[in-house]
This record gives C-alpha cells, sequence and structure tokens, in this order.
C-alpha cells in the first residue's frame, strides 16, 4: 500500500493545471515581452492569469508579481520593506520564532547588516498573540512579518487582527501564506496585509513558481536586474506555462475547497484521536485553530528520522518537520518555539493529507504507525531509560 501523507512539502500537480501547462507550452511559446503576433498571444495568457490570481485574493491585477515561488517572494517583500524604512531611520522588523526559514533567515541577513529583528514568542499552542504584537510596535518599526499558516504545525495565526494593528500604527504588514493559499480563503482586503508571498506547488501547481502581492503604495525592490517584466519589479523572462498552470490549479483548489475542507477536518480529527492512544505522545499546536489535514506529534523515546524511514517501508510518506529542513539532524525550530524540550522534539512526525486521501489510508495509518513507535522505542536507550526509571516522562 502507498500513502502519500506530506501534502505541506508539496502536491500532486492536478491534472487541469498539467494540461494548462502542455497547451501553453505547445501553443503560446511566445515572449511576453515581444511585439510580434505569438509575444501578444503570450501576454494575454500571462495577463489573464495575472487577473484571475487577482481576483480570488481580491487585489488588483497590478498589486500582482510573479515570482520564482514563496521563498523569492518572501525575501523581496521583507527587503524592500526593511531597506525603505531604514532610509526613514527605522531598522526594527517584529516576527514571530516560528517563522519559515525562507523568512528567518532573510531576517538572519538584516540583522547582521544592523537591523534590531524581534521574534515575538507563540506559547505551546503555536500562535503568536495579536497584542504582543502591538505592545513590540514603536517609531523605530518598519515591518511586522507573520505567517498566514505555520507549515508544520499547521497553526493559523490572527493576521487580520494584527493587519488591522498594523493599519492603525502605520507599519507595513508581510504575511507568508505559501501553506494557506487554495486551502483556506484568503483575502489580502480582509488582512490588511501590504505583502503575501504564495507558492503553486502547495496547492497543485507546478513546483519553481508562485506570487508576490504588493499593496498598491508598498515600497518593492527588484532582487534580480535586468530586463524591465514584471512592471521592472522582477527582470527575466516570465515563466509562462507554469504561471498559467498555477492560475488554473488555484482555481480549481477554490472550487474544491469546500468538499475537500469537510474531508480533511473529518480525516484530520479521527487521525488525532488515533494516535493521542499512543502512550506518551502529544499533538503539537492547537488542535483546532489549524489547517485541516495538518497531523504533527511528537513521540517521546523515539527519533523522528528512524520514524519516517520505517514508515517509508511501509509505504507511507510523511515528514519530522519542514522540508526544507528534513536533512538537518537539529530538532524543530518551531517545536522548541512552542516548548517542547530537545529529546521530544526529536521524535516528531508530520502528516499532511490532502483531498486524495481517504478513511481507508487514515485506517493504514493507524495501523502501522503504533507499530512503528513501537519498534523505533525498542532500541533506542532514552526508552529504556525512561522504562527502567533513571529518566522521567515528559509527555
Amino acid at each position: 500500500m502507498f500513502i502519500y501523507a506530506d501534502h505541506a512539502a508539496t502536491t500532486k500537480i492536478l491534472p487541469c493545471a498539467l494540461e494548462v501547462y502542455n497547451k501553453t507550452c505547445e501553443e503560446f511559446y511566445g515572449n511576453p515581452s515581444s511585439l510580434h503576433t505569438a509575444g501578444q498571444r503570450a501576454k494575454e495568457i500571462l495577463e489573464k492569469s495575472r487577473e484571475e490570481i487577482a481576483s480570488i485574493l481580491n487585489a488588483a491585477p497590478r498589486e500582482i508579481y510573479f515570482t520564482s515561488g514563496g521563498s523569492e517572494a518572501d525575501n523581496q517583500a521583507i527587503l524592500s520593506a526593511a531597506y525603505a524604512g531604514a532610509k526613514k531611520g527605522k531598522k526594527k522588523i517584529l516576527s514571530t520564532a516560528i517563522e519559515h526559514h525562507a523568512v528567518l533567515h532573510t531576517l538572519d541577513k538584516l540583522k547582521r547588516e544592523g537591523f534590531e529583528i524581534v521574534l515575538l514568542p507563540v506559547g505551546h499552542e503555536g500562535i503568536v498573540k495579536a497584542e504582543d504584537v502591538k505592545n513590540a510596535i514603536d517609531d523605530e518599526t518598519a515591518l511586522v512579518s507573520v505567517m498566514l499558516a505555520n507549515n508544520e504545525i499547521g497553526t493559523l495565526q490572527p493576521v487580520e487582527e494584527i493587519g488591522e494593528i498594523c493599519r492603525e500604527k502605520g507599519v507595513l504588514f508581510h504575511t507568508d501564506a505559501v501553506q494557506a493559499v487554495g486551502h483556506i480563503p484568503v483575502d489580502v482586503q480582509k488582512i490588511k496585509c501590504d505583502y503575501l508571498a504564495l507558492s503553486a506547488h502547495k496547492f497543485g501547481g507546478p513546483k519553481g513558481v508562485g506570487v508576490i502581492y504588493a499593496r498598491k503604495g508598498a515600497p518593492l525592490s527588484p532582487l534580480i536586474e535586468g530586463g524591465a517584466q514584471e512592471k521592472g519589479k522582477r527582470a527575466g523572462t516570465e515563466d509562462l506555462p507554469a504561471i498559467a498552470a498555477m492560475s488554473a490549479a488555484l482555481k480549481a483548489s477554490i472550487a474544491d475547497m469546500g468538499a475537500t475542507s469537510a474531508l480533511l477536518k473529518r480525516l484530520q480529527a479521527k487521525l488525532i484521536d488515533g494516535l493521542e492512544r499512543i502512550p506518551h505522545s502529544s499533538l503539537n499546536g492547537d488542535r483546532t485553530r489549524r489547517l485541516f489535514g495538518n497531523v504533527s506529534f511528537c513521540f517521546e523515546g523515539c527519533e523522528g528520522e528512524a520514524l519516517l524511514l520505517y514508515l517509508d517501508d511501509e509505504g507511507i510518506c510523511a515528514s519530522s518537520g519542514s522540508a526544507c529542513t528534513s536533512g538537518s539532524l537539529d530538532p524543530s525550530h518551531v517545536l522548541l518555539a512552542i516548548g517542547r524540550v530537545h529529546d521530544v522534539a526529536h521524535g516528531s512526525l508530520r502528516l499532511t493529507l490532502g483531498p486524495e486521501n481517504t478513511e481507508a489510508d487514515v485506517d493504514y495509518l493507524l495501523e502501522k504507525i503504533p507499530e512503528v513507535v513501537e519498534k523505533v522505542r525498542s532500541f533506542s536507550p532514552v526508552w529504556r531509560d525512561l522504562k527502567e526509571g533513571r529518566r522521567q516522562y515528559i509527555l
């Protein structure tokens, strides 16, 4: 049996998106910047895709810029806002300790350049308090960056409250919505964000393409110099087949969102209830304020890497955290931020379900995961010490 339970890492391209991709490659291969007929036909597809994505986000087409993905969009938004703020003498940036590394590493870069970076706590539930953001904003603050949904534990952040606070304070607000767009309703007007990042491969589109939304009037500096594509904000010939496919995938995801959410909510609840029966296990993050389909657990006395390898032998694709750091042996920064100690954080397992998953898949997961946990614990010196009383259980 084969079960793909790693949709937060990436998704399979939707048939409608693949069809659009192939058709665009074959029929609209002109350069959208060219003045001849082939180029102008390609430009029509480009602008139609821009309009469709803008409509879904409740943005204006001129506020949508195509990128290579979420990481580029996050980088461009944060650096643009930071450097614009520095020109006004504002060099403080607020964010959270559970952001994606595309955000955190960009903030590290700015810190080395003399910016003050403040990472707000999120508590055991994995949710930042809007009041903490409000209290941390001062006259030196150039930007607030808070993700919409966490990629590891699925918790949803109060971005509408934060956006309202930032708008009142006159501070730019960026949200990494990569894990959320296509899965929950996202309206930039309700969020009151100045910047938003999304990535196509998280909702059934192709890899290597994404969007930065930049509100009209928000500073936006190019990361890549060259031609005048994307209104001079992102040089390089646009990947038209990927952009058109992204638009098709997003439209399809939005159309199916109601049915998909109902399915994932049911499967998620069943999976959480089943995994909680494993002794000395604990769900990571808030149980209800999280993306449907996201199930993140810690199992005391286990190593996450061993869990993944044994599950893979059983035909189960899962993750121990963010796919972008899956090669690292360090415990997840997200789990440490919500108060998990190192020994427990090492035993993490992230299961993220998608619309093709079924009740039978969850039954199989609940059959195999307890077996694998028991197997991994059987050769763990930490588990032996716990059972023999030389260590105290934490979970």
